[in-house]
């Protein structure tokens, strides 16, 4: 095995560090791009006609580069057509007109939509306009997909993060396409209602119709939005409880329709295959249509990253039966990231996207290996061992990121995955037929009561596991050098018994070289004694370090905020989660604290230093550190502030 029998696999990383790069880079008028790919185009075709040994050096570098510019360019070209997609006078607007572009969710105290702006007006008139905007409301009645609007006041930009670490929810809408957001209450009026029906919101209707169907003839709530998620990919309702249940025991990838899914779907169609023998014409339509249902599922859950390269996947596998060949599972695996990455640059900084083809590579590369440790002796503990090498392969390639990104890792993720998989499997068979066959009386409501029976007892069996003793590591954190290492690790285990083995060992040292090296550099700039300011709208809190001991002080700080605003960077800086209280007491209008020889002005926001001046203080934000001169004293605006003592 080569890995130039690989194609596919080895473009695929000069695509992504061309869009990668594309993000900081020194801005490039797309033109000079373009024409820069469309050089080396022909010099590649010239280049194919020679062949003496420069040119078969040539080629390839040529076309590496030629990958590389064209990930950039898309990257770019992209990030163009996102920043003329909205509109920034929206705010100067009094009112405005939009499209519904949803069905409602339901919110504790309101409803969630999302409207497409058509035009605002502003002292001056109306305009023309364009953005998309999250809204909440407390209408009567539902809004529906296609109905215009009339919105009084302007939506608000949606701020970005304040404070490191901070969960970027500007962000995550933003590759969503939204940048504003407004709570609507009642001031709004529904003035056209002529699109509702149009074709274009047929898929979204008919969505909302099954979910209905779900709803009627499902019993228990909770059974109802496991049945959403696992057959709509319909999760914005799902209780809390519910997804943290499946989050610490490994298993909620069952709940986001995924690979696993689109897995399901594709053995249920191709099971009639093995009792029938067709011609090879008659097999090649019936294939023909298993790809186009696998496609119509694609679409009707929502076309998610996870799913579209399933079923990207499974079409070419498919394709490949009709001409009885079996082509490489890396290069569909790489030649779908592809596709995705071309139709949509962005995608690769999607943690469903990672997760998707780290889960699928691990698959491939990993589990082969952890397979032949053992035979089993009967088809049951065959079954098991797969499952159970299946869940292996996934987790080791999988957890580095979840641990990145989540800082939890589930113990018990074998167990759960054994006993939920066949369950969801069960699940979704049975969950397919009460689709399908909703239209027959009587079976429809045989097969809900069905569906909303084995969600039950999947979810009392999460639930379970969920409450075994230390069945959830939490705030686990880990470095890039540290993800690279362990898939480093995992890449040398696979090819220990092909490849050249001394050059493993050297690429494991190095590997661990620089992993050890930046956790040493990491040390040595950690401060023994800081001060960590986090001044918000509202109030502030100070996080103490005094070598291994860590205090907090809250001076209307909202609690609410603390999770998702602060303990990010509690977690990233490796601090506990329930920090001792600092001491402090007031004297006139200051707060000292004894902690530090140092003093607080609540109303002004300033510090002052005493007798122990600080070394250094940064301002310091998401992506940048800025220095700031140190004086007898610090004012502090909106952010967060280190101080070095």
């Amino acid at each position: 095995m080569r890995f130039s029998d690989f194609p596919f696999l080895r473009y695929l990383p000069f695509l992504v560090a061309g869009v990668v790069c594309a993000q900081g880079a020194v801005p490039i008028p797309q033109s000079v791009i373009f024409l820069f790919i469309g050089i080396a185009w022909l010099a590649y075709l010239i280049l194919i006609w020679r062949s003496n040994d420069f040119t078969r050096l040539s080629l390839p570098i040529l076309a590496y580069v030629s990958l590389f510019s064209l990930g950039y360019f898309l990257a770019k070209n992209q990030s163009g057509l996102n920043d003329r997609s909205w509109d920034m006078r929206l705010d100067e607007a009094d009112s405005y007109l939009a499209r519904v572009s949803k069905h409602d969710i339901e919110k504790p105290n309101s409803f969630e939509n999302q409207l497409e702006i058509i035009a605002f007006r502003d002292s001056r008139g109306w305009k023309k306009s364009k953005g998309e905007v999250l809204v909440y409301h407390k209408g009567k009645k539902p809004l529906l997909p296609g109905q215009v609007l009339w919105v009084a006041n302007s939506p608000e930009e949606i701020p970005s993060p304040i404070f490191p670490d901070e969960f970027d929810y500007r962000g995550f809408l933003a590759g969503k396409n939204i940048h504003f957001r407004q709570f609507i209450g009642e001031k709004f009026k529904v003035i056209d209602s002529a699109e509702v029906d149009l074709p274009k919101y047929w898929i979204t209707n008919f969505r909302k119709k099954l979910g209905s169907l779900i709803e009627l003839k499902v019993p228990q709530p909770e059974s109802q939005q496991i049945a959403a998620a696992l057959l709509l990919g319909q999760k914005e309702n799902l209780d809390k409880d519910i997804k943290n249940a499946y989050a610490e025991t490994g298993t909620m990838h069952i709940l986001a329709v995924s690979g696993l899914h689109v897995g399901i779907i594709y053995a249920i169609l191709l099971f009639p295959l093995k009792g029938i023998r067709l011609k090879p014409n008659q097999r090649k339509m019936y294939l023909t249509g298993v790809i186009l249902l696998i496609w119509t599922y694609a679409v009707l859950t929502g076309f998610s990253p996870s799913v579209i390269r399933a079923a990207t996947m499974f079409s070419l596998f498919t394709a490949g039966q009709m001409r009885k060949r079996k082509p490489s599972s890396f290069n569909i695996l790489a030649f779908s990231a592809i596709l995705m990455i071309t139709l949509n640059p962005a995608v690769i900084f999607e943690v469903g996207f990672q997760l998707s083809y780290a889960a699928v590579a691990g698959i491939l590369l990993i589990q082969p290996l952890i397979l032949r440790y053992w035979l089993p002796p009967n088809r049951v503990m065959e079954y098991c061992w797969q499952l159970t090498t299946v869940s292996i392969a996934a987790q080791l390639a999988t957890f580095p990121l979840s641990v990145y990104y989540f800082h939890i890792f589930p113990s018990y993720f074998l167990l759960a995955n054994l006993v939920v998989i066949p369950l969801s499997f069960i699940v979704m068979s049975v969950g397919i037929a009460f689709l399908s066959l909703s239209w027959v009386p009587g079976l429809v409501d045989l097969l809900g009561w069905a569906v909303g029976g084995l969600i039950w007892l999947q979810n009392w069996l999460t639930r379970a596991i969920q409450f075994f003793p230390g069945g959830n590591l939490d705030r686990l954190t880990i470095t890039i050098s540290g993800m690279i290492l362990v898939w480093g690790i995992c890449i040398v285990w696979a090819n220990w018994e092909f490849g050249n083995r001394r050059k493993m060992v050297y690429l494991t040292l190095f590997l661990f070289s620089v992993w050890s090296g930046e956790r040493l550099y990491r040390e040595i700039n950690r401060a023994d004694q800081e001060l960590l300011i986090f001044s918000g709208e509202k109030g502030i809190l100070l996080d103490f370090t005094l070598g291994n001991r860590h205090f907090s002080w809250n001076e209307s700080f909202p609690p609410e905020q603390i999770s998702y605003a602060i303990d990010p960077n509690r977690i990233a800086e490796q601090r506990p989660q329930v920090i001792e209280p600092s001491l402090a007491s007031e004297n006139d209008s200051l707060v000292q604290f004894p902690v530090w020889d140092l003093a607080m002005n609540p109303t002004s926001k300033t510090f002052f230093w005493n007798k122990q001046k600080p070394k250094r203080i940064q301002e310091i934000t998401q992506s940048t550190i800025r220095e700031r001169e140190v004086i007898d004293s610090l004012r502090v605006s909106i952010g967060a502030f280190r101080v070095v003592f």
